[in-house]
């Protein structure tokens, strides 16, 4: 009778897996009524009148070596897809962050994937904030966060500024942005059509394009030319936050793709500089370079992990991996920088711990201080130095033991 019930059992267990499997195949390959209009425009150097597009080379989704996509997809959706073990949690001490930094200072702390908190000249900045269990249209379904988030969503400090990049779920989380606005009220930004998501859920926020600007005076209704003078610094609108290129592609649900537009950020402040990449590959790497023009970067926020999707795979047409985000460090000329989109999310193939070994190895191949762009733990937070150009030591290359990690 026992045996009777557990083959009952397993076949109801892989019904319902084959069911699962059918559902995601047909969110992404069936229904047209799932495709959205986010956004409609004047045509441009990176929107076709209906779909937007990276100018420097479209996305590409490459299967393994001999495979497919298909197959690719299914053995993924399975679990049989041969990628290394991550652990089912790791161990983190959530952070208490001050209201917050002095009028010059400047505080970053890394609560997780995408997800920092800077503080800076008295303004509270969050990027692609997201402190979900899942990163997912249909939890619990989709990637899992494996590392609580670096600071408990109530010792955060009262939040001014929050930069959304674009709208995949592990970076536009609809329940923790609601959750914000509905408690702080703070400046929302990003690119274009991803507004016309958040305002279907009662979100407001503003939608620019690449290279377009905005002072935080004219986001908070004083006017764009309105001189800023705070008696008290504390949540003072002086800044200016700029909209720019990155290398990446937006869904919701697969047959939306590339509706709304994705991005990365500057932000000006009496405090310095700060870039966010938000999430991307390398492209035609021109774009750290725009990013740089604006004036000296005393801290970067560069992705460092999802680039692996097979074994001995450097990088991927979406994520830059370890050695290109050195190569954008450079190219930004930053101070210094903040490794991201690692060690939270389970979303490729890498080992959970292989993208900050490869950044050190990447970081001896330069020549540059391991402390001008080291890995933190979740949750830890740094006082960021004030800017200074990057010294350029001994290069130390070993090529050998950087494809060795998986």
């Amino acid at each position: 009778m026992g045996r009777i019930v557990e083959k009952i059992l397993k076949g109801a267990g892989v019904a319902l897996l084959f069911a699962v499997i059918a559902l995601c195949l047909a969110v992404t390959i069936v229904p047209p009524f799932l495709d959205r209009i986010y956004y409609e425009g004047p045509v441009s150097r990176h929107y076709d009148g209906a779909r937007f597009f990276n100018p420097d080379g479209e996305i590409h989704f490459s299967a393994p070596p001999g495979s497919n996509r298909r197959g690719f997809i299914a053995r993924w959706l399975i679990g049989q897809d041969d990628r290394p073990e991550w652990p089912d949690a790791v161990t983190v001490q959530p952070s208490r962050p001050p209201a917050f930094a002095a009028p010059r200072g400047m505080v970053a702390t890394w609560v997780g994937h995408s997800t920092v908190l800077v503080q800076a000249a008295g303004i509270n900045i969050l990027t692609d904030p997201i402190w979900s269990d899942y990163a997912s249209p249909l939890p619990p379904l989709g990637p899992k966060r494996v590392a609580q988030p670096g600071v408990r969503f109530d010792d955060l400090p009262k939040i001014d500024l929050i930069l959304i990049s674009h709208n995949h779920y592990d970076h536009m989380d609809i329940p923790t942005l609601r959750r914000l606005w509905e408690r702080d009220r703070p400046q929302i930004v990003t690119s274009l059509g991803n507004d016309k998501i958040l305002r279907d859920h009662g979100i407001p926020s503003t939608a620019l394009d690449w290279g377009q600007s905005a002072s935080g005076a004219a986001l908070n209704g004083l006017g764009g030319d309105t001189v800023i003078q705070c008696e008290n610094y504390e949540h003072c609108p002086d800044y200016r936050i700029h909209v720019l290129r990155n290398h990446h592609w937006s869904s919701r649900w697969g047959t939306d793709r590339s509706r709304a537009l994705w991005s990365s950020f500057v932000i000006e402040t009496r405090a310095g500089n700060i870039f966010f990449a938000g999430d991307t590959g390398a492209g035609d790497m021109a774009w750290p370079e725009e990013a740089a023009r604006l004036g000296p970067i005393r801290l970067a926020m560069i992705p460092i992990g999802a680039f692996r999707f097979w074994h001995g795979q450097m990088q991927s047409d979406s994520h830059i991996g370890p050695e290109q985000a050195v190569q954008v460090f450079e190219k930004l000329k930053a101070s210094t920088a903040i490794p991201i989109h690692w060690g939270t999310f389970r979303l490729s193939y890498e080992k959970w711990d292989t993208p900050p070994k490869m950044l050190e190895f990447s970081l001896r191949c330069g020549g540059i201080e391991r402390q001008r762009f080291a890995p933190l733990r979740i949750g830890q937070s740094i006082l960021v130095p004030a800017y200074s150009p990057v010294p350029r030591g001994e290069k130390h290359c070993d090529r050998r033991a950087i494809a060795a990690l998986e």
